[in-house]
């Protein structure tokens, strides 16, 4: 499955990360970049199926990088005001 959408994004992604290697490195830290990307490159196509945005949502990002360092990414909504973490409940305001 091939689209220009995704490709678009990606090459974006991809070149602005290239361009700011010290973002990647605060972003994904000791993660193979190259492993990160082709992640990246899967919810986008995932996206894609489902009728949404190509882009990925700073959720999903934060997902995708969790799951990458082995941990499972648990973020439940309480209301508008609180989210309940593994590191407790943690205030939006």
């Amino acid at each position: 499955m091939d689209s220009i959408d995704v490709k678009i994004y990606l090459n974006q992604f991809i070149s602005f990360f290239e361009k700011n290697p010290e973002s990647l490195y605060k972003l994904i830290g000791e993660i193979n970049k190259d492993i990160f990307f082709e992640k990246v490159r899967e919810k986008c196509f995932e996206n894609l199926k489902n009728n949404d945005d190509v882009a990925l949502t700073k959720t999903q990002l934060e997902e995708l990088i969790v799951g990458l360092w082995g941990f499972k990414y648990e973020v439940k909504r309480i209301n508008n005001e609180f989210i309940s973490t593994r590191f407790g409940l943690i205030c939006l305001n």
